[in-house]
């Protein structure tokens, strides 16, 4: 005898007295989401992989480092110690002592060269930008010209600008004067400060230039109509549309400048007061065999970075593509409303 009954259908056990069993809309909307969340998560695997060895696993080695003193007489025995005594947070303590004088200096110029450089920096680059969008002959050069600087590697720049701040250099001839560049003192911080503009300045002018060549021309046409003039087009029109751009420039110059050390390094020098920056501290600690000192800075510089990054995030731009781009695409839809509502007027 054969046995006619049919098998359970599925989601059968799920559903109650009554329920068709066969599966609803709602049951393969599930399986649909949960094999996107699979898929999404074999996608980004990689990329996590590559992020927890090159960022977190060293980020976790110089936390721990920093919890150790370097090699050489115990205090307490008399002895040399031939391995790193465990010191907790002495290295985290000692910048609040004698011994963080260097530190503090190192932060302050660290910091300093930032604000100054990325304030440039993005000044010179909205210039650039503008100049590299407008329609002219050889306006393939000028671009050209201008993004050079940025493409030199920053070891040669320095070598350059160290050869044109020498003491017999074309920054002497220029300002009549016989000033030693790269020796201590504050003229040191203004040629990195120079040196660093014309190397990163272009980056910024890049991105921007992205940003202004979304713009549509049927919006500065309607401001024109408007009677606007060219620095109320600049400042109602251009700069709030290319605002997602420009930020994303400047917070990527801002995470970069804290971290300067090349530059510095190779125009000026080590351990110069003047130009000494955090990177260049936790470099010349290592290099001194005090890896405890040379990891706790490199934390602190770590967070640092990270701090202003997420301020930077949250005071100017909450998202800078969701929230930035929808008010850029409100403005725009504004103004092309404004545009159409012109035409209609004047063919009236």
């Amino acid at each position: 005898m054969t046995n006619t009954e049919s098998p359970p259908a599925p989601y059968a056990h799920r559903l109650g007295p009554g329920q068709p069993s066969t599966p609803t809309k709602q049951h393969r909307g599930a399986r649909a989401t949960a094999g996107s969340a699979r898929m999404a998560a074999l996608l980004v695997s990689p990329t996590l992989l590559v992020l927890s060895i090159v960022v977190l696993y060293p980020t976790l080695m110089a936390l721990k480092e920093s919890l150790y003193g370097p090699r050489g007489l115990d205090a307490a025995t008399g002895f040399i110690s031939t391995t790193e005594p465990f010191v907790a947070l002495k290295n985290y303590a000692d910048i609040f002592g004698e011994a963080g004088e260097r530190f503090w200096n190192a932060f302050w110029n660290t910091t300093f060269f930032t604000v100054v450089t990325v304030v440039l920096e993005t000044l010179v680059g909205v210039a650039m930008a503008l100049i590299m969008h407008k329609a002219f002959r050889g306006r393939g050069l000028v671009r050209a010209g201008i993004l050079i600087p940025w493409a030199v590697p920053t070891a040669i720049s320095g070598l350059l600008w160290r050869w044109i701040f020498n003491s017999d250099g074309i920054a002497n001839a220029l300002v009549g004067q016989q000033v030693l560049w790269t020796t201590e003192g504050f003229h040191a911080k203004v040629a990195v400060i120079v040196a660093e503009v014309w190397k990163t300045a272009p980056f910024i002018g890049l991105l921007v230039l992205a940003g202004l060549q979304v713009i549509s021309k049927e919006i500065y046409e309607a401001a024109r109509i408007d009677g606007a003039s060219p620095p109320r087009q600049f400042w109602h029109i251009t700069l709030p549309l290319v605002k997602p751009a420009l930020l994303v420039a400047v917070l990527f110059r801002c995470m970069d400048a804290l971290r300067m050390f090349d530059l510095p390094y190779i125009l000026v020098g080590a351990q110069k007061h003047s130009v000494e920056t955090l990177s260049m501290l936790a470099q010349n600690e290592a290099s001194n065999v005090r890896f405890g000192p040379a990891s706790a800075y490199s934390v602190l510089l770590f967070l640092y970075v990270f701090l202003i990054a997420l301020a930077f995030v949250r005071l100017l731009g909450a998202d800078l593509i969701g929230d930035a781009g929808g008010n850029a695409r409100k403005r725009k839809g504004r103004l092309s409303r404004m545009l159409t509502a012109r035409r209609k007027a004047v063919a009236a």
